[in-house]
């Protein structure tokens, strides 16, 4: 008999150290996203597990009493040295090193399954352990939320890349480093620089050559500036030329109105949100001394969001700024 209840000490001495270790080391925050997505084991789990102080004072207060009720037992069994290795043996081996080491892995499943006797536990011992999980709750306060930065979520999502059992894909991870990381660059970390800018002067005419240079060109919008391309006054939309005859003047076809100017150092999203709200698809970017530094458009914050080169059937430069660095 003292053998089965030796045995018995022995597998609730495991449990309680495993689901310890285990349960404890769910976060509670994590578990809360996995209950909105419909997780069913996060859900048992988080039932005993938001209440961490209670939790931990039952388990600890539990696999105290196993153990010294263990070494009592072993006492009766073998004589005092023996009697201290072997309680030892047990409660290290099968009593901490084992439980801990296989529950740790699967602390989600394994918790799910004895949360219900965990709650029988609470119960139990809840006239010693609510009075001490009270004085933690009020000396320590709730628990701290896991929030990491965005390098650390960037690293997490590069990880779930790599692993073969996430279902995060390169493309996924490529979509959400750049969402993450595009607030931090600045207008003119991404702008088309002036020195290589396509600009038209108002007052000039829009003769055969002009009209096939731009249709070459295969830019949607182009500024127009007056005397200096500091001197930004509208924009040529290229559509308005359709039916146009050569010969027509440039200023009748340029809308000034909606011009939107930023700074070299606004922030991308920023800018971005500016442009929703203005309905704009492109900004002019400048200096601290009013001069034009380069454009911004849409489609460069774009491709800073999913972090690629976006080439349509007209552009005929996959890298404006390397271009312009090339002409420097």
């Amino acid at each position: 008999m003292n053998y089965i209840i030796v045995a018995v000490l022995v597998l609730f001495s495991g449990l309680f150290s495993g689901l310890t270790l285990g349960l404890l080391s769910l976060d509670k925050q994590e578990l809360v996203r996995k209950i909105s997505l419909g997780d069913k084991a996060a859900k048992k789990v988080y039932s005993v597990r938001k209440n961490g102080n209670l939790l931990l004072c039952t388990l600890l207060l539990g696999n105290v009493a196993v153990n010294s009720t263990l070494a009592i037992f072993l006492g009766g069994i073998a004589s005092g040295v023996m009697a201290g290795i072997l309680a030892t043996a047990l409660i290290v081996v099968f009593g901490e090193i084992i439980p801990q080491a296989s529950i740790s892995r699967y602390a989600l499943v394994v918790g799910a399954k004895t949360a219900w006797l965990v709650r029988i536990f609470i119960i139990v011992l809840s006239p010693v352990c609510y009075p001490l999980a009270w004085v933690l709750d009020k000396a320590l306060g709730d628990e701290m939320p896991s929030v990491y930065s965005k390098g650390e979520l960037m690293k997490i999502v590069e990880e779930h890349e790599l692993s073969k059992e996430s279902d995060v894909d390169k493309d996924e991870y490529r979509i959400i480093r750049g969402a993450l990381s595009f607030s931090d660059k600045n207008a003119e970390d991404v702008m088309t620089p002036r020195t290589v800018l396509y600009a038209l002067e108002e007052g000039e005419v829009l003769d055969e050559a002009r009209l096939k240079e731009i249709q070459v060109k295969g830019f949607t919008r182009i500024p127009v500036y007056v005397e200096t391309i500091d001197n930004i006054r509208g924009l040529l939309f290229v559509k308005d030329l359709i039916g146009k005859r050569p010969g027509i003047k440039l200023g009748s076809v340029t809308r000034s109105s909606g011009l939107m100017k930023v700074n070299e150092k606004d922030a991308l999203d920023d800018v971005l949100n500016r442009m929703l709200t203005s309905k704009s698809h492109m900004g002019f970017v400048m200096d601290e001394f009013g001069g034009l530094s380069g454009i911004l458009t849409l489609e460069d914050i774009i491709e800073e969001i999913f972090d690629i080169e976006i080439m349509d059937e007209t552009d005929q430069i996959e890298d404006m700024r390397k271009l312009a660095k090339g002409k420097g």
